[in-house]
């Protein structure tokens, strides 16, 4: 199984050894950053699978660090907070920000892994990955106030996946509107006798307004 990265940020030497060694033995690949500066830097460039981040620190606190990366949109693995004075509302306003969970040092060792622990297998679900296989890929769309999901295949040549996706998205107005073209062209913002050449060639059939099975 692959070792997983956890990133301890903490501005006290002796907690980061001590949370270093502790999780090296416990098979975790550790990461340590004295200040926020360095926590940002390593975060640039990489995404641990946790991070352990101290409130007090001398530069920026964790909490100011915390809603950084949630304004960047860095904040895609699970940030377990740590403080030596916590407090309730620190601990809320940590989680409400977007922390998983609250250690208060001294730390437990019981408690420290535990909770590592948890919140790595809680996050394992989001962070799986899924390179997209010759079957397709879902797609999530927002079409006329609804959302849809499609299965595009990601195997084909641009030309075809697009193709394949305007058949799907036709085909979704034309039903939407019982086949009546005119309507379908004014909602795609097609021109009518375009939307009817672009039909016959993706061979979509469709039943003109008026005619009998």
């Amino acid at each position: 199984m692959e070792s997983r990265n956890i990133l301890v940020v903490d501005d006290e030497i002796g907690i980061r050894e001590l949370l270093s060694e502790i999780l090296f033995d416990e098979g975790y690949q550790v990461y340590l950053a004295e200040n926020a500066e360095q926590a940002r830097a390593y975060r640039i460039e990489h995404e641990p699978n946790l991070v352990l981040l101290d409130i007090w620190m001398p530069d920026t606190d964790g909490i100011t660090l915390l809603k950084e990366w949630v304004e960047q949109d860095l904040l895609t693995m699970p940030v377990v907070m740590m403080s030596g004075h916590g407090t309730i509302e620190t601990a809320v306003e940590a989680t409400r920000i977007g922390a998983v969970d609250f250690l208060e040092k001294p730390i437990a060792l019981q408690k420290l892994l535990s909770t590592i622990a948890k919140a790595i297998r809680d996050d394992a679900p989001r962070t799986q990955k899924q390179m997209p296989d010759a079957q397709g890929q879902k797609i999530a769309l927002n079409i006329g106030g609804r959302a849809l999901q499609i299965s595009l295949p990601m195997d084909l040549p641009l030309r075809e996946a697009r193709d394949h996706f305007d058949a799907l998205y036709l085909d979704y107005h034309l039903q939407k509107e019982a086949g009546n073209v005119s309507r379908v062209a004014e909602n795609v913002g097609l021109e009518r006798t375009h939307l009817y050449r672009k039909l016959k060639q993706l061979g979509i059939k469709f039943v003109k307004k008026g005619s009998v099975d």
